[in-house]
């Protein structure tokens, strides 16, 4: 009985999906047709990424442990990659779509990723990360649900809605990515838009969304933008915060939330108030002037035009930090497994290694480069992870490059090149990101989830640990730093492979504030990380070089 109450399931949550019935895990099969389009997102006709027609492009609708199959056809004039932001990929960093680890798909060609959301549920989205893309859409949401077996802290919504929240600016993806490469930064965006669109608040638009009185919804709200940190919030209504970014959290209300670039909250919403119209409000955070746009929600059957009197948003970081203080993993609750989050008790396990990224921007040449401890990464023809399978590293690139606790002179001159960390496997490491600088930074790390404990003003000294949350911090994939800031996170490097550590600010991102962690198997055992597949592009100093036979092996 329970299988085919899985299998109804699987039918009714995977959209335009074929499901091939196997003893394993089931398969979910997509073919996404990537070409530029012409939408209007703030009022005014632009070239736009879509997938399969659409932009945003399609959700993707989960469930723990599927196999997700997407053949994309590349149709645009430039090579595209798409990252699974939050997707942890374990043992297969092959499919994690940036330029370290993979070969762009080049134009009019295709490429089948194939992973697994591998004991993972939440909420994320995908978007691509080749050149400035980014900035015209390519992105979508990405839904993990649980598994059928396994309870969750709150009863079953009515409906689940994704919300993807993000600055826009009319200006091409072209057009931005020839400011950053001549040396200028992209400037305070033209505009906020909620699922490719921005209201005009005069209760002509649409609505986004529909409610039935008196039931409750799964509202996720992923912020998707290039640079700014937005707040999220609706007329009239409460948030219940339940998850983020694949972890169950203690349930608190809020009337807002702060999202930050690369960042996902899962919420459940109330249809409990006067059956109408309600504004839906995306506002930026730390801008000079703020911008604002709106989404409509509408009540099924109801009557009456939603107010324009918008709620207001928040002032100051101080608020923000505060409240990612309030946010506590649910000890108690399971997530992917039957076994309580709480059962890792993260906050026992000795540190074995700190590592401190500072960030700093600063002149190359006469242009604008970002870094992290005075390196400013660039990608090479062959990517990383290619280059250290085929065994050719020492031509591509060299490992360690920067230090642990780098000195004020080492982040001061800025050097350009590619930025790799060797990582020991199965160590337990404490990242510290500190920033100096005026604006607040998100970043986020691929392969992995993290322990944010501790998020705090001044520079991190090791006595700062005495404030660490060691219980009860959110395990997540992204953590922002406010200005003069710094952030700690905790983990333990068990999945091997080579991983993205970025800023999600797109264009510090594209200018060099980013690097790699490689975590090599000392066994080379296929218990740790999955061979080359064989479908994988070859490309730069590897490219019709026939793959290594069987470098990894084992059970």
């Amino acid at each position: 009985m329970r299988g085919v109450k899985l299998l109804a399931a699987c039918l009714y949550l995977a959209a335009a999906a074929t499901v091939v019935v196997r003893a394993e895990d089931p398969y979910f099969h997509h073919v996404w047709n990537v070409t530029y389009g012409t939408a209007s997102p703030l009022g005014v006709p632009q070239q736009v990424i879509l997938i399969n027609g659409q932009f945003p492009g399609p959700n993707i609708n989960s469930t723990s442990n599927n196999n997700i199959i997407i053949n994309v056809f590349n149709n645009l004039d430039e090579p595209f990659l798409i990252t699974w932001n939050g997707i942890q990929h374990r043992k297969n960093c092959w499919q994690d779509g940036t330029q370290g680890t993979m070969c762009p798909i080049m134009p009019g060609t295709n490429y089948t990723y194939h992973f697994q959301p591998k004991d993972q549920i939440g909420s994320y989205f995908y978007y691509p990360t080749t050149g400035m893309h980014r900035a015209a859409g390519g992105y979508g949401g990405l839904r993990v649900n649980s598994r059928l077996l396994i309870p969750v802290p709150y009863a079953d919504p009515e409906d689940d809605y994704t919300i993807l929240i993000g600055d826009w600016y009319t200006k091409s993806h072209t057009q931005l990515k020839k400011f950053l490469d001549g040396g200028r930064t992209l400037g305070r965006p033209d505009g906020i838009v909620i699922n490719g669109k921005s209201g005009k608040g005069d209760g002509s638009d649409a609505p986004l969304f529909t409610l039935k009185p008196g039931k409750t919804y799964r509202v996720r709200i992923c912020n998707v933008g290039l640079k700014t940190s937005l707040n999220f919030r609706i007329q009239n209504h409460k948030m219940k915060l339940v998850e983020m970014e694949g972890s169950h959290v203690l349930q608190n209300d809020y009337d807002s939330l702060d999202v930050h670039v690369g960042q996902c909250f899962g919420t459940i919403v109330t249809a409990n108030q006067e059956p109408k119209d309600y504004y839906m409000v995306a506002s930026s955070r730390f801008l000079k002037k703020v911008v604002t746009t709106t989404g409509l929600l509408r009540y099924e059957g109801g009557k009456g035009p939603a107010s324009s009197q918008l709620p207001a948003g928040p002032v100051g970081w101080a608020w923000s930090l505060n409240q990612f203080r309030s946010f506590r993993w649910n000890l108690t609750a399971s997530a992917a497994r039957p076994n309580p989050q709480g059962s890792y008790h993260y906050g026992k396990i000795n540190i074995t290694r700190t590592i401190k990224l500072v960030n700093t921007q600063g002149k190359v040449d006469g242009k604008l480069r970002y870094a992290l401890n005075g390196v400013s990464h660039t990608e090479p023809e062959t990517p990383l992870k290619l280059a250290e399978y085929f065994g050719i590293a020492d031509k591509v690139f060299k490992y360690d490059i920067i230090t642990d606790n780098p000195t004020p002179e080492q982040i001061k001159n800025i050097k350009i090149e590619p930025n790799v960390l060797n990582i020991t496997h199965r160590t337990f490491i404490e990242v510290v990101f500190e920033n100096h600088e005026k604006s607040v930074q998100s970043w986020h790390l691929d392969g992995y989830s993290f322990f944010a404990v501790a998020v705090e003003p001044g520079t991190w000294t090791p006595e700062k640990r005495k404030n660490y949350n060691l219980l009860d911090a959110v395990s997540r994939h992204t953590v922002q730093v406010y200005p003069k800031c710094w952030a700690a996170i905790l983990l333990t490097f068990d999945n091997c492979g080579m991983w993205n550590i970025r800023s999600e600010n797109t264009e510090r991102r594209y200018l060099g504030q980013q690097l790699y962690a490689s975590v090599l198997s000392p066994e080379k055992s296929l218990r740790d990380e999955y061979n080359m597949p064989e479908t994988s592009l070859q490309c730069g100093l590897v490219k019709n070089t026939p793959k290594p036979a069987n470098p990894y092996a084992g059970a």
